[in-house]
């Protein structure tokens, strides 16, 4: 009989149900408890998904619940205290919310309190698990485009946000090469933020790879927005999305489609979770490749800072944007705070905490 793993979940917002569907899709798991300070949310949760066992303190369910597992869904500020929190119980295993953290401090301390306590940390990049990408990755390995000069993005929402996926996005499918150098820039006119994270109006980077690729993204500055991009090798184009491959190299002789065809991405992830626990493989997930993404993020800020190209690693511990910010080195010229995901919150809130 296979083990049952007992699974919390902290934050019952619009991203913990796609977690649920990734631990309602392996028999392996049971959620047991959920926590959220918006008693609202955690009756809703629970409610729909019969679970009986709701708090308001995620402290609390951490410390009652006995926790094989625990997914951290809430807004981006919390997932390393939350993390830190969850590995002082010693779970087996963590799945956090992307991006990893909010500057690289962050990143190192949840892997530290991860490593010191023996627990297994992933962050939910969960496109990894889109049968497209997993297909343009094994394809570009097997040299379907010969070598990867070039890949170029597109995204919105922030460098946090959306374009998170997207740097994971260009690692992935070229193997998961290491940036060596960054230049970038950014602009904040508006007093621009994203759940409750200060951020860029536009910005622009670009990425040389050991492999010799250079990656390009451009976020708020190009029409184009979706979850994928173009890779251009010696010998082809792929053209990449959620939902298909177009492949063009010197053997197709035109544009050859490939569909998505394999399991759901949140499915995945949660079943190789577990396969992770049991020592069967590792997890694409691993959180150095949540914390390599975070790193090229925050080498775009500190290129705008320091006027310079970054050459990794990054030494800035904290949010360079931050520091920007604070020195007055990006004065908002249209005053007045907004973000642009007030909508998910609930009640009279408009401005998160």
């Amino acid at each position: 009989m296979s083990a049952i793993y007992r699974v919390g979940i902290i934050g019952c917002g619009s991203i913990s149900h796609m977690h649920m569907t990734g631990y309602l899709g392996d028999e392996r798991y049971q959620v047991v408890a959920l926590a959220d300070p918006v008693a609202e949310a955690g009756q809703a949760f629970g409610s729909q998904y019969d679970i009986s066992k709701r708090y308001t303190d995620a402290r609390e369910m951490l410390g009652q619940e006995s926790l094989d597992i625990v997914s951290i869904c809430t807004w981006h500020k919390l997932h390393a205290p939350m993390t830190i929190a969850a590995c002082a119980r010693k779970p087996r295993a963590i799945l956090c919310e992307k991006p990893m953290g909010v500057n690289l401090g962050e990143c190192d301390e949840m892997m530290i309190a991860a490593k010191r306590n023996n627990v297994k940390l992933a962050i939910a990049h969960q496109r990894r698990f889109n049968p497209v990408w997993t297909d343009a990755r094994n394809l570009i390995a097997e040299g379907a485009i010969g070598a990867p000069m070039q890949v170029t993005t597109s995204g919105s929402q922030g460098l946090l946000n959306d374009c998170s996926h997207l740097l994971d996005f260009m690692r992935y499918v070229m193997s998961d090469p290491t940036a060596e150098w960054v230049m970038g820039n950014i602009e904040r006119k508006t007093d621009r933020y994203e759940r409750d994270i200060r951020i860029e109006d536009r910005s622009a980077g670009i990425i040389g790879f050991d492999n010799g690729a250079v990656g390009q993204l451009l976020q708020e500055l190009h029409s184009q927005r979706r979850q994928g991009g173009r890779v251009y090798g010696e010998d082809g184009i792929m053209d990449i999305d959620e939902r298909r491959i177009r492949l063009l190299n010197s053997k197709t002789g035109g544009w050859e489609e490939r569909p998505s065809t394999g399991e759901d991405p949140s499915v995945g992830q949660a079943t190789e979770l577990a396969d992770w626990i049991e020592g069967k493989v590792e997890h694409r997930g691993e959180a150095s490749h949540g914390r390599a993404a975070i790193e090229i993020i925050m080498a775009i800020y500190e290129s705008a800072r320091l006027h310079e190209v970054v050459q990794m690693p990054v030494q800035t511990h904290c949010s360079p944007i931050d520091v920007m910010i604070d020195n007055g080195d990006l004065p908002v010229e249209r005053p007045g705070r907004y973000d642009i995901r007030a909508f998910l919150l609930r009640g009279e809130e408009m401005q998160g905490e």
